[in-house]
């Protein structure tokens, strides 16, 4: 049978409706078309691993708002760094000491909840007043120990965008200097107000006491560029 998000399908539409009264879902029209989304990629995809990742992205999609809609008031901050950063370096104590007056601002942080600086943003801010979005890698990570026996710790397998699809609540973001996934973050974040798909947002660039990390390029260096 064709299914449609018109009201057109018959027994299917009454069934529907009977479910979504029986669970007393909120915003029952929404869920319906939820409902019948999975169910027309039921019948056009056959290709398991593709149903596998639609599955997954919703389930994940699901946790993470459960989990930030309980602070959806409270003003978050990403902060983006290296995960090689030690403890004893001057841009860790740094990165703590800027998530340590987030905090006292009234900011939440959001970290990858890895080492480095992210346990540093997680440090600084406190388990209770931070997150730990963990993205499960191959060879990294796990969650720093900071907040490993948190209530505030996600790990996810598909990749959400935390300024504009998991934060909730003026998003801002700090970048400290880190590796090609500190920089592929810190784009992706512009690139995100350039478009339009997420509204203007500060990003603060951090530098360690030498400077030159975010020192922009010179006119010579533009030009061989």
């Amino acid at each position: 049978m064709d299914i449609n998000f018109s009201r057109t399908n018959g027994r299917l539409d009454e069934l529907l409706d009977e479910i979504l009264q029986l669970t007393e879902v909120h915003h029952p029209e929404t869920v319906r078309e939820i409902v019948l989304n999975a169910l027309k990629a039921g019948r056009e995809v056959d290709y398991l691993a593709d149903l596998k990742m639609m599955r997954a992205t919703l389930r994940e999609m699901r946790n993470t708002t459960r989990l930030f809609g309980a602070h959806r008031g409270r003003k978050k901050v990403t902060i983006f760094g290296s995960a090689r950063t030690g403890p004893e370096e001057p841009i860790y104590q740094k990165c703590v000491t800027f998530a340590r007056q987030l905090n006292r601002l009234g900011y939440m942080v959001i970290t990858g909840g890895g080492p480095g600086i992210m346990q540093a943003g997680n440090e600084g801010a406190g388990p209770e007043n931070s997150f730990a979005v963990n993205i499960r890698l191959p060879f990294e990570q796990e969650t720093n120990p900071v907040m490993e026996n948190s209530r505030n710790v996600i790990n996810l397998q598909v990749l959400l965008q935390p300024q504009g699809g998991v934060s909730q609540g003026d998003p801002r973001c700090g970048a400290v200097p880190g590796g090609f996934g500190t920089l592929d973050e810190a784009m992706e974040t512009l690139t995100l107000v350039q478009t339009g798909k997420n509204p203007p947002i500060p990003l603060v660039l951090i530098d360690d006491d030498h400077g030159g990390y975010w020192e922009p390029c010179s006119s010579s260096c533009a030009t061989s560029c």
